[in-house]
């Protein structure tokens, strides 16, 4: 008997514990990611006396690095096993480059280019985290739990960059970019302490399907996590916005609700996927996600908005591992990595067109149509969750 089905058979009694040190490493990546987002433009800008384009150029480095790293990460995961595929020597390169960009500080042009390859480096590791994280976490449960290592990977994200931004904030405060550039190095390696005693999981010995096939199964998951996905950024970027257009107090509160929905819907319901299947719970999330939106964007108190945002979040919590669970079970096993690679890959996309999109729609029409439009793309993605519903759950690609 090999590994992986010896760690599966251990994994059974307790579905959660064999996930506790995959999703403690996403978590400790994605706090390092987190601590610099609401920091760089300061640093680049105040610090460095750059423009805001250069500021843009910066913090978007990272995300376009995730992008066209998506299918090398799964590519790796699936010759070379999630272990080794859980990149923390890329984030590790990625803070020395922060903290390179220190000594050149009187020449802020080099500077900035030194920024700017951390910023490729992290990326690049970002999606080698993730990729590996969920292909390690699917490989250690039994496949009756697979949406719960989909929702739980992806819940440790999302924590993980909500309460880093405020602390990187008040590191700033304290310490400076030279603060959050050495935590930016010692928390990965730190971090190895997670991964270092897991038991790595061999590649699946099985037939590959052609990339075209498993780029075509997951392509209408992955759309449909798209449009759901617009949602995501309308919440971070245009939420506490719009409350202060409003002359509404509570935006940090309907930010907070959101988030708290999302993960207590992760916890309490991230096995429902697996039980009823992942289309059908994705397609009455993309309702209560839709509903939730509408709330927001048309209303008239503070408090309909508030609990517009906690709708919102709960239906948006599923959608992800729902389609996710689509995606992967319609792959064999030998593809999963590629598979889950091209499904994250969509978030990135609709963030990086959506979210200029929906700063267009706000100058336009005003904020409140960025909620409108974010419930009409979510209302868009139920047709696609619908006739996925319809086709079998089995993969459809899967050889036996």
């Amino acid at each position: 008997m090999n590994g992986s089905r010896l760690i599966v058979r251990q994994a059974t009694h307790s579905p959660l514990a064999p996930l506790a040190p995959i999703a403690a490493v996403v978590f400790t990546a994605f706090f390092v990611i987190g601590l610099a987002m609401p920091v760089l433009p300061l640093h680049v800008h105040q610090g460095l006396g750059m423009s805001a384009f250069v500021v843009g150029l910066v913090a978007g480095s990272q995300f376009t690095a995730s992008l066209v790293s998506r299918l090398w990460a799964g590519r790796i995961t699936d010759t070379r096993g999630p272990k080794r595929a859980v990149g923390l020597a890329g984030a590790v390169g990625g803070g020395t480059c922060y903290l390179l960009s220190l000594l050149v500080l009187r020449s802020p042009a080099v500077s900035v280019a030194v920024l700017l390859a951390g910023r490729t480096l992290v990326g690049g590791a970002e999606s080698l985290i993730i990729t590996g994280a969920m292909l390690w976490g699917l490989g250690r449960v039994t496949p009756d739990r697979s949406a719960q290592v989909i929702a739980w990977t992806g819940m440790s994200m999302f924590a993980a960059m909500a309460i880093a931004a405020p602390v990187g904030s008040f590191v700033f405060a304290q310490f400076g970019f030279f603060g959050i550039a050495l935590a930016s190095v010692l928390i990965p390696l730190a971090s190895l302490g997670l991964v270092i005693p897991v038991r790595p999981l061999s590649p699946v010995a099985s037939t590959k399907a052609p990339m075209t096939a498993v780029l075509g199964a997951v392509l209408l998951p992955g759309i449909g996590f798209a449009l759901s996905g617009i949602t995501f950024g309308s919440v971070t970027a245009f939420l506490t916005l719009y409350f202060a257009v409003q002359g509404w107090g509570g935006g940090a509160l309907a930010f907070t609700t959101f988030a708290v929905a999302l993960i207590a819907t992760r916890i309490a319901g991230g096995h429902l996927p697996d039980r009823f299947g992942g289309a059908r719970v994705a397609l009455y999330c993309l309702g209560v996600q839709a509903l939730g939106l509408a709330l927001i964007g048309t209303a008239d108190e503070e408090w309909i908005a508030i609990i517009g945002a906690g709708i919102a979040g709960t239906g948006f919590s599923l959608v992800f591992p729902g389609l996710g669970l689509e995606a992967v079970r319609r792959v064999p096993p030998a593809n999963r990595g590629i598979a889950m690679g091209a499904y994250n890959a969509f978030l990135d996309l609709t963030l990086g067109v959506g979210s200029p999109a929906l700063g267009f729609v706000a100058g336009k029409a005003g904020v409140q149509a960025v909620f409108e439009v974010s419930a009409a793309a979510t209302v868009l993605a139920v047709p696609i969750a619908f006739h996925l519903r319809g086709r079998t759950s089995i993969a459809c690609l899967q050889q036996r």
